[in-house]
C-alpha cells in the first residue's frame, strides 16, 4: 500500500470505478489536510475526516448511501455527503477546505477508507453505499 504522502500518494478509484484520483496527507497544512487530486482539480478535506467518518459509520450500524454532490447542490439526507457538511458533525460543518470545491466528500473519502481497511464499499454504477467493518 502507498504511504499516503505527496511523493507516494494513494491511487484510488471512485466507487463506480469510473474515475481514478490520488490522495495524500498534508500534516503541515493548517488545519492538517487530505489533498485529493482529480485530473487538474485539487480538493482538500480536513485530515481528521478519516477517523471521524470511520467512527460515524460504525455508529450507523449498517449501510449508508454515499450521496456524492457538488458543493452547490443539496446532499441526500442520511448520506455520507450530508454528514460531511452537517452542523452536527465533529467539525460543525464542512470537512472540505477549498471554497467552491468542498463537496464530493461522499465520492472521494469512502474509497480511501476502503483502501485503509476501515470500511466495505459497494461498486455499482449508481447508488453506492458504505459500512464500517
Amino acid at each position: 500500500m502507498a504511504a499516503g504522502t505527496k511523493d507516494d500518494p494513494w491511487v484510488l478509484t471512485t466507487a463506480p470505478g469510473s474515475s481514478q484520483y490520488t490522495m495524500y496527507r498534508d500534516g503541515e497544512a493548517e488545519p492538517p489536510a487530505l489533498v485529493c487530486q482529480v485530473g487538474s482539480t485539487t480538493l482538500k478535506y480536513q485530515l481528521r475526516a478519516i477517523e471521524d467518518l470511520a467512527e460515524w459509520l460504525k455508529a450507523q450500524g449498517g449501510w449508508v448511501p454515499l450521496g456524492a454532490a457538488d458543493e452547490n447542490k443539496p446532499a441526500p439526507d442520511g448520506s455520507v455527503e450530508a454528514w460531511g457538511r452537517s452542523p452536527e458533525n465533529p467539525v460543525a460543518g464542512w470537512y472540505g477546505l477549498r471554497k467552491g470545491y468542498r463537496g464530493r466528500f461522499g465520492m472521494y473519502l469512502p474509497p480511501l477508507l476502503e483502501e485503509l481497511g476501515l470500511v466495505e464499499l459497494t461498486h455499482e454504477k449508481r447508488n453506492n453505499q458504505v459500512r464500517a467493518l
